[in-house]
């Protein structure tokens, strides 16, 4: 199957998705992983409707960036040592993996040495697995406030990742995926602000993401198929 092709599968799923949940498939952004995969494979995916793609690495990101010929928006998807956050504001227009008041801080003072700003997600680690980055549950509402602070940083909602258990039964990301909305729902309340995104949902479990309120999926597999 080509990149278009997975693409319109994905579709009808994506569709399908939001019409059990009562929504509108305009509610959901589509975010195409592309970890592992080639500038030229990229671009097929641009070419073929993808306006978002998502990376891991640094690294890998600076080596094939350059070599992508058309325009999207840039997500970092992957947690960001404090030391690279320079680069990253450099590369991504979004970064959903903040995970720290410290990374926040140093986004912030690399946004003011630019004159720059960036939209950012607090990614919240709501399995419990200690292989999760993350703030938890917990500290999160404490977090929320010292964000608001950082003007130069847009603080536009929450992050997570389902259960490692979610590759075989995607059933066990829903109550993750259902406490990420309740903590919105009250960072909302709380403070004040609109919080619009959730990201939640990959190849695996974006079905139900997309049921528990998703607003941002992050689909690698399912649009490029198993890596090589």
């Amino acid at each position: 199957m080509s990149i278009k092709d997975n693409l319109l599968g994905l579709e009808d799923r994506i569709h399908s998705a939001c019409a059990r949940a009562g929504r509108s498939r305009a509610e959901v952004v589509l975010v195409a992983v592309t970890k592992t995969r080639t500038a030229a494979e990229i671009d097929e995916a641009i070419t073929a409707g993808v306006t978002q793609v998502g990376e891991n690495r640094i690294q890998e990101t600076l080596a094939k960036k350059p070599a992508v010929t058309l325009q999207a928006t840039w997500h970092l998807v992957g947690s960001l040592q404090t030391n690279k956050a320079k680069k990253a504001l450099e590369l991504f227009d979004f970064i959903q993996s903040v995970d720290s008041l410290h990374l926040a801080a140093e986004l912030q003072r690399r946004c003011e040495q630019a004159e720059g700003n960036v939209d950012v997600l607090v990614e919240v680690n709501t399995s419990g697995e200690a292989s999760k980055h993350g703030v938890t549950p917990e500290t999160l509402p404490d977090l929320v406030p010292e964000l608001l602070r950082l003007d130069r940083l847009r603080l536009a909602g929450l992050m997570t990742i389902g259960p490692g258990l979610a590759i075989e039964d995607p059933e066990a990301s829903r109550s993750c995926f259902r406490m990420l909305k309740a903590l919105a729902e009250q960072c909302r309340e709380r403070y004040s602000i609109p919080l619009p995104h959730l990201s939640m949902g990959m190849s695996s479990d974006f079905e139900v993401g997309i049921e528990e309120g998703a607003t941002i999926i992050r689909i690698g597999t399912a649009i490029f198929g198993p890596r090589q």
